[in-house]
Parts: structure tokens; C-alpha cells; sequence
């Protein structure tokens, strides 16, 4: 797996983690947790996938995504409709 540079990623855990915060009123750590551990998440690090193709809205729609179907995949965004 070719991994995403970590200046890069934690571009993205920030205001990912902040989206998360400022919605869903979590707390910071706990936030961080929920989007570390998801496939979203996973996919983001994983530089084959292009994730990076897209914001930081993208990404945390994407993670709503996950977080409502299981699946990331079922996001506009990677199904491109």
C-alpha cells in the first residue's frame, strides 16, 4: 500500500474531525477515533484509491456515507452519478 503523505493526511483528519465536532457534537478524541478507524479513513491513507481527488467535504460526506450504509463506496462521490 502506498500511503498518503502525512502532511497531507492530517490536513484531512483536521477538518474531517472538524466537520464531525461541529455537526454531530462529539467530542475531539472521540471524533478523531470514529474517522480513524473507518474504511473511509482507510481508503483516504491508501493513495491507490485517489481519495485526495477530493475536498474535505468530499471526504466527510463520504464518512456520513459509511456511517449511515456501512459501505463508503455508496457515496455520490465514488459512485460518480
Amino acid at each position: 500500500m502506498n500511503r498518503l503523505d502525512p502532511e497531507i493526511l492530517d490536513y484531512y483528519n483536521n477538518e474531517v474531525v472538524r466537520m464531525m465536532i461541529e455537526k454531530y457534537c462529539l467530542e475531539p478524541m472521540q471524533a478523531f477515533k470514529l474517522f480513524a478507524e473507518s474504511k473511509t479513513h482507510e481508503m483516504l491513507e491508501n493513495t491507490a484509491y485517489g481519495m485526495t481527488e477530493f475536498g474535505a467535504a468530499a471526504i466527510f460526506e463520504i464518512w456520513e456515507c459509511e456511517k449511515i450504509t456501512g459501505d463508503p463506496r455508496s457515496s455520490i462521490y465514488i459512485r460518480g452519478e
